[in-house]
């Protein structure tokens, strides 16, 4: 059936120089891409995590931040409330002592205008009933 010739033996070396030739020029260089590649992408993604834990701990630590400066922000609020009532009270205070001072130097003053008043009406009361004297009783019996 087969005939074993010298063709089998040139068939089998070709096959073995082609399959030579081809891990050669063909295989080595790809695997060796793909080996590149793959190094490539291990290292791509450990500096991916490096980067994202490190992004997730400047994430919380800015958050930390943040809340520190919401707590004292509030403080900060917190304190000018209480300064601004505490200067709407002394206001307050002020302006009620101010207004019963006024209220008193205008009692005193309408006690002065009445005392006034009064005084003047006297006189005039004194004058009148002395000039009604006179026009009753005559100017020389009066005095």
């Amino acid at each position: 059936m087969f005939d074993f010739d010298l063709t089998m033996p040139l068939m089998a070396v070709q096959f073995l120089l082609l399959t030579a030739l081809l891990n050669a020029v063909f295989y080595k260089p790809l695997t060796k891409v793909l080996d590149e590649r793959d190094a490539f992408i291990r290292g791509s993604q450990s500096s991916a995590k490096d980067n994202l834990a490190k992004a997730e701990s400047l994430v919380e630590e800015y958050e930390r931040q943040i809340a520190l400066a919401r707590k004292e922000s509030q403080s900060v609020v917190e304190k000018a409330q209480a300064e601004a009532r505490e200067i709407v009270s002394q206001k307050t205070a002020e302006a009620q002592s101010a207004a019963i001072a006024q209220k008193e130097k205008a009692a005193q003053e309408i006690q002065q205008q009445k005392e006034s008043a009064l005084s003047t009406l006297e006189q005039q009361v004194d004058s009148l009933s002395r000039q009604i004297l006179e026009k009753i009783l005559g100017a020389e019996l009066v005095k």
